[in-house]
């Protein structure tokens, strides 16, 4: 518990963080500095624009400008509805009420996006906090909004966000890393003694598919925050390879799932689950972790790399005949030494095509 208190406020004050802060404080103070010198009734809303602006503010220019865009339509979706209320039956004890509801369900949509809660909030204070200037009000209110969130953009724009590519291009790194000591893992635990007692590695197993998810999802974060980003416009490359590197090793996660699982069957003799013969564990553990080598490697076309490539490959040889020779001697021509080959040698193949 300490642990993840102390890293949410090391995320609290990271260098991104502290750059929004900065950027959504100047932006608005720019607002309320030009709210005050608008035309017409609406300098008598400045209160407004400092709002538009805060709402405006998110890391990425991408989500900046479609926040921004969505409250503004949110705002005229609520605005609307609370003059037409006005002119009609005008604002009264049951009128106020179902303007609410009717916002509320407008909101839920999804046509306003993040903006969707200023629908019910927009016609409430129209009404209310209006009154019977409910017109001057309106304008007053959708203009400054518009001036905070043009502000917003303009400041995000000019003080770019870094793009985060370079932090995708990382996690994708650190998965890889990890599926590599899970599959040493498995290794190891089935090299210790058997049956293995080790059972870490199945719990972990599990974890991999949030973890895929994860690494996914920043990915798709870093993609975000190159639209319109003129950081990403002066960089040199793009997350191409990135993509292409985290699609090989989903696909090596989801053999690495199977390895696990259908080993915890054989071991601890689950519903379905086929006996694993003790003469395969020791080639099975070799096997293991030198394709974990393997995937731990870099792509490059060094001596050292090719040989941790041979080695992989000799190792899966290697099981494939234990399982051969199991295979003769038991009778039993499917069972989880076939299944964990393959899924090996499939590995293989994944890393040499993405090569």
């Amino acid at each position: 518990m300490p642990g993840e208190r102390f890293e949410s406020l090391r995320n609290a004050v990271s260098s991104a963080r502290l750059l929004i802060a900065a950027k959504t404080a100047l932006a608005v103070g720019i607002a309320w500095t030009v709210a005050q010198y608008t035309p017409g009734v609406t300098d008598e809303y400045p209160y407004y624009a400092p709002l538009g602006a805060l709402l405006s503010m998110y890391p990425t220019l991408m989500e900046s400008a479609k926040s921004g865009l969505q409250t503004l339509f949110a705002l005229v979706a609520g605005i609307a509805l609370a003059l037409l209320v006005v002119v009609t039956v005008g604002p009264t004890w049951w009128s106020i009420p179902i303007v609410a509801g009717v916002g509320v369900l407008l909101s839920g949509t999804g046509w306003f996006g993040v903006g969707r809660e200023y629908v019910p909030i927009a016609a409430l204070f129209v009404l209310i906090v209006g009154g019977q200037d409910s017109d001057d009000y309106s304008l007053g209110y959708l203009t400054q909004m518009a001036v905070g969130v043009a502000v917003g953009l303009a400041v995000n724009l000019l003080i770019a966000p870094s793009t985060l590519t370079a932090a995708a291009a990382a996690r994708v790194e650190t998965f890889r890393g990890l599926l590599a000591r899970h599959l040493h893992e498995i290794g190891k635990a089935v090299s210790d003694s058997w049956p293995p007692e080790r059972d870490g590695w199945v719990q972990d197993a599990a974890a991999l598919a949030d973890t895929s998810r994860e690494v996914r999802q920043a990915l798709d974060d870093a993609d975000t925050s190159r639209k319109g980003n003129p950081r990403a416009m002066r960089g040199r490359h793009g997350t191409a390879d990135v993509h292409d590197r985290l699609g090989t090793l989903e696909l090596i996660a989801v053999r690495i799932r199977d390895i696990s699982e259908t080993l915890a069957d054989a071991i601890w003799e689950r519903p379905g689950g086929l006996g694993l013969d003790p003469a395969l564990a020791e080639p099975l553990s070799e096997a293991c972790h030198r394709v974990a080598d393997c995937i731990d490697g870099r792509e490059d076309d060094s001596a050292d790399a090719h040989e941790v490539r041979e080695r992989a490959a000799r190792s899966v040889r290697a099981l494939l005949e234990t399982v051969n020779e199991v295979t003769v001697s038991s009778g039993q021509a499917i069972g989880p030494g076939v299944v964990i080959s393959m899924h090996l040698r499939r590995i293989l193949l994944l890393l040499r095509s993405h090569e």
